[in-house]
C-alpha cells in the first residue's frame, strides 16, 4: 500500500520534484482510471522519480452539485483504492471553498509550489481551478514554464467509447451491470455497516444482513443480484437484494439485503463489502409470503450454483 499524505501546512512538497503525477478525482478508479495511474508508474520508472496519484478529499461535485450526485466509491475507500493501485504515494488536497475559488493559475502554484513533477498525467477533458476555468492546453502553458511534461490521455474502451465515471453510473441505474463491471475492471462494490433489520428473514430460512447506503451511493438500479460478501478478508457468495423490497417498504430503511452463504456469525455493527456479478431479475411485489419465499430460495439456488469460491481469503 502506498504512503497517503495530506496536502497541509505540515505537507513537503518537494515529494513533487521530478515525480510522476496521475491528477484527477478519481470515483471508482475504474480502467480509465489505472490507465492513468500506470502511465505516472511507467514515466517515473523511466524518469526515476516517485509515481505519485494527485486527488481531493471530497469529489469537488459535493459542494457544486449537492443533492444530485452519484459516487461509485466513498471517499475513504477511493483514496484506499488509489493506496493499492501500485502508486508509491497519495496527496490529498482539501476541497474548500477557498481553493475552489482560485484561478487556475494560482491552483497549480498552491498545489506543486516551487516543485513541479516532471510528468503530469490527466484525462484529455481535465478542468481546474475556479469555475473549472483552466483547460489541458492552459495546464500545459504553465508546464512549459517549470519543466513539466503534461500527457494528456484520451481513455477509451474497446467499443470506441469513454471510459467515465458518468457513464459507469449511467450504465449502473440502467441495470446493465455486466457493461459497467468490464468499465471498472471489477464488480461494483458496496462497503458499508451491517445494521440490525426486521429478522423476518430467518423465520423465512434465509437470514440477511442489512445495509443501508446513502443516497449519493445509490446508483445501482434496484434488483436482485447474485455476488460475493467478503468478511474479515474471508470470500463467500452472496444473494443480494439492492433496493427496498415492496412488502416490506413501510417496516425498513435497509436499502440492500444480504443473504451470505454458508455464513452464521453475528455481523452487526461491521463493515463488509458487497460485490455484484449478475443481475438476476428486477424487484417483484409478491402477492403472498409464501410466493416470495419461493421466488427467493430460487435465487438462493442460483447464487450456490453459479457463484463459486476458488479461494476465500482476500
Amino acid at each position: 500500500m502506498a504512503q497517503i499524505y495530506k496536502i497541509d501546512g505540515n505537507f513537503d512538497k518537494a515529494l513533487f520534484a521530478g515525480s510522476s503525477c496521475a491528477f484527477g478525482v478519481f470515483d471508482g478508479v475504474h480502467k480509465g482510471h489505472r490507465y492513468l495511474l500506470d502511465a505516472a508508474r511507467d514515466t517515473a520508472a523511466q524518469s526515476g522519480g516517485a509515481s505519485i496519484a494527485l486527488t481531493f478529499d471530497i469529489d469537488p461535485d459535493e459542494m457544486f452539485a449537492k443533492g444530485k450526485l452519484k459516487k461509485l466509491l466513498s471517499n475513504a475507500d477511493r483514496i484506499d483504492r488509489l493506496a493499492a493501485s501500485g502508486v508509491d504515494a497519495v496527496c490529498v488536497l482539501s476541497f474548500t471553498p477557498a481553493f475552489a475559488a482560485e484561478e487556475p493559475l494560482e491552483f497549480l502554484k498552491r498545489t506543486f509550489g516551487g516543485h513541479a513533477p516532471a510528468h503530469l498525467h490527466v484525462g484529455s477533458d481535465f478542468a481546474f481551478g475556479a469555475r473549472a476555468a483552466g483547460t489541458v492546453a492552459d495546464l500545459k502553458s504553465w508546464a512549459a514554464t517549470v519543466g513539466c511534461t503534461v500527457h494528456a490521455h484520451h481513455l477509451v474502451s474497446a467499443d470506441g467509447m469513454p471510459i467515465s465515471a458518468t457513464r459507469i453510473r449511467g450504465l449502473l441505474a440502467a441495470g446493465q451491470l455486466d457493461e459497467a463491471n468490464k468499465l471498472l475492471g471489477r464488480p461494483f462494490a458496496l462497503h458499508e455497516t451491517v445494521r440490525k433489520g426486521r429478522q423476518e428473514g430467518r423465520d423465512m430460512g434465509f437470514r440477511t444482513a442489512n445495509l443501508v447506503t446513502a443516497p449519493e451511493r445509490c446508483v445501482l438500479a434496484d434488483g436482485v443480484y447474485a455476488g460475493y460478501a467478503i468478511v474479515d478478508g474471508v470470500r463467500y457468495a452472496a444473494a443480494i437484494s439492492n433496493g427496498i423490497a415492496p412488502m416490506f417498504a413501510d417496516r425498513t430503511d435497509a436499502n440492500c439485503e444480504v443473504h451470505i452463504l454458508d455464513f452464521s456469525g453475528d455481523l452487526y455493527g461491521q463493515a463488509i463489502w458487497v460485490e455484484f456479478v449478475h443481475r438476476l431479475r428486477p424487484m417483484i411485489k409478491f402477492d403472498s409470503v409464501d410466493e416470495l419465499i419461493k421466488t427467493v430460495m430460487g435465487d438462493i439456488e442460483w447464487t450456490r450454483t453459479h457463484m463459486k469460491v476458488d479461494s476465500k481469503e482476500e
